[in-house]
């Protein structure tokens, strides 16, 4: 697979750069519903992840459902390459997605 574009803001979507790679993460309504089936109702994310509660887990899961293009490397892997990134790293993309959850967008 060839590397992805970068974010496309007027998608709504957002990079996260993980082992040196682009991951643009696009927060479409099937992505948001499939991480809602996952993690529960995305307001309680929200409050979670406003409250510092929010687990690496849930985070992991709402990155890998809004992944914008499909990735040969596996969930385990991915979820590894987000830990070895850091919190500090992926803060921005977390935040930008859970404003999309709040007001919308894209």
């Amino acid at each position: 697979m060839g590397t992805p574009p970068p974010a496309n803001p007027h998608r709504g979507e957002v990079d996260l750069l993980l082992d040196g790679a682009n991951h643009p993460l696009r927060p479409t309504f099937g992505a948001l519903v499939a991480a809602e089936e996952e993690v529960g109702p995305l307001f309680a994310l929200v409050e979670r992840a406003s409250g510092g509660e929010l687990k690496l887990g849930e985070m992991v899961a709402l990155f890998w459902h809004c992944l914008a293009h499909p990735s040969d490397q596996s969930r385990e892997a991915f979820a590894e390459a987000v830990t070895r990134a850091g919190l500090a790293a992926c803060a921005p993309a977390l935040r930008s997605l859970l404003v999309q959850v709040l007001k919308g967008g894209g």
